[in-house]
């Protein structure tokens, strides 16, 4: 029982952990491309979830199954709020963007929360598919379907946009676009369309993690503001704009707050991410797994 307990702990770190690092990937793939602190991603998280369940329960559609109709409907969804709300901050300097882009996705945020407590209410919802809750045993260690699909599906979708930015000429030019826009303006890049697609693909993969968040926890209104902590503490660990370590980064998270629970105290956890976060700030603002 002595060995059980702590393993069991540790997985459950690591199947929350990468669910964690699915989520901060795309507030970390705009920040680091367009210098944008939107802090209305944890809402989109949220809206995403409510849209997997209204698809789950209206058109029994399983969530696994919902991922490319949320993944493109949530790409259109980011092209729209970026032509409506962000467009104009693309120009400003890099300390009026991130000022702008906080004030604009503060109050983005607030009409996210009440546009959903006007639909689906304040009370909380659940997606009970037919693997909900289930898991297997490995030496009397419960590893849940869902625990182990969220670390496959995290690592799949980083790995594919690590490859897309690597790998392919329009990635290629989103990373110059993120070293120097005006050189790379000059040099022929598209920078409209490199930000739009760009955003638009940052809030696409909040609707992906939407999924894994809806089909593992109960789904509020008021679960947004959580998610947005979650992914800034996981982008400041990471390096601001390192999307190749917010993984890494979430693995940390999600290990350290289940370790916590086991010396400390389940009321703690959430506290243990923030004590995380500013000490990290102080002591290496370039981030935990960042080279100065």
């Amino acid at each position: 029982m002595s060995f059980l307990l702590p393993t069991q702990i540790l997985v459950y770190g690591i199947t929350t952990g990468a669910l964690y690092g699915l989520a901060a990937a795309g507030l970390s793939l705009v920040f680091g491309v367009m210098k944008m602190l939107n802090v209305a991603h944890g809402s989109l998280i949220m809206l995403g979830a409510y849209a997997v369940f209204w698809l789950f329960s209206l058109a029994h559609i399983d969530p696994i199954l919902s991922l490319p109709i949320v993944g493109l409907f949530f790409f259109l969804i980011g092209t729209i709020l970026y032509l409506l709300m962000f467009s104009f901050t693309a120009r400003l300097s890099e300390e009026n963007r991130i000022k702008n882009s906080l004030l604009i996705s503060f109050g983005l945020m607030l009409v996210f929360e009440n546009i959903a407590i006007l639909l689906w209410t304040a009370d909380e919802r659940s997606i009970s598919s037919f693997y909900s809750g289930k898991a297997f045993d490995i030496f009397g260690v419960r590893i849940p379907f869902v625990g182990l699909g969220g670390i496959a599906l995290s690592i799949i979708v980083i790995l594919l946009l690590n490859l897309f930015l690597n790998k392919t000429d329009f990635g290629r030019s989103i990373k110059a676009a993120a070293e120097d826009w005006e050189t790379a303006s000059l040099m022929g890049v598209n920078t409209n369309l490199i930000y739009l697609v760009s955003f638009a693909l940052g809030v696409a993969l909040a609707g992906i993690a939407s999924i894994l968040c809806g089909v593992t926890y109960a789904i509020s209104p008021n679960i947004g503001l959580e998610w947005t902590n979650k992914s800034l503490i996981i982008l400041v660990l990471a390096g601001l704009g390192n999307i190749g370590r917010v993984f890494s980064a979430g693995l940390l998270l999600g290990v350290v707050e289940a370790i916590s629970v086991l010396f400390v105290s389940s009321s703690y956890r959430e506290v243990v991410g923030l004590v995380i976060f500013i000490s990290v700030l102080a002591l290496k603002p370039e981030g935990f797994f960042s080279k100065r």
